[in-house]
């Protein structure tokens, strides 16, 4: 107390006596409160949003689906062998045409049912080697991959083998 009074200063008492800008510092009640609400808000709406990812799941499994339809077009041209890929609800299956497996593509786990469609339906890429594809419906293939509020059609030409989303 002695040293502070030599050097001028004096304790503060009064809240009246503490500098304006120090006593601004800092957030008010209302204004924590205020965050905490719009915290509540984003966490009610927008998070079950972003946290369901069947969506992106069965977008992602669109686009594995088209990519390895086109991957096997090629590997058929390029091998000069005929491969048939099996559509079913639950997948796709490639196999060469004398019956050895090359490769499965399932849905995703949370979708065991990922392609709107009754029965199966193939194609042969390299059809009889001549390089055409061939459906087993002799036109054009419509491939609908849905599941809950999720859908989304392929459509897979018989003659090309080409592949394209469709608006």
């Amino acid at each position: 107390m002695a040293q502070s009074a030599q050097l001028g200063l004096r304790p503060l008492r009064h809240r009246s006596e503490i500098p304006a800008r120090a006593r601004t510092t800092g957030f008010t009640l209302i204004e924590l409160i205020i965050v905490m609400t719009l915290i509540a808000v984003l966490a009610l709406f927008v998070m079950p949003r972003l946290l369901d990812t069947e969506q992106w799941r069965l977008r992602a499994f669109g686009d594995d689906m088209q990519s390895q339809l086109q991957a096997m077009q090629r590997m058929a041209l390029a091998q000069r062998r005929p491969v048939v890929a099996t559509i079913r609800s639950s997948g796709l299956s490639f196999d060469t045409a004398s019956g050895t497996h090359l490769a499965d593509l399932p849905c995703p786990a949370t979708a065991s049912a990922c392609i709107a469609q009754a029965g199966v339906t193939s194609i042969t890429f390299n059809h009889a080697n001549s390089g055409a594809s061939l459906t087993s419906t002799g036109a054009a293939l419509t491939i609908t991959v849905s599941a809950g509020d999720y859908s989304q059609a392929y459509q897979l030409e018989s003659d090309t083998g080409l592949i394209y989303s469709m608006p």
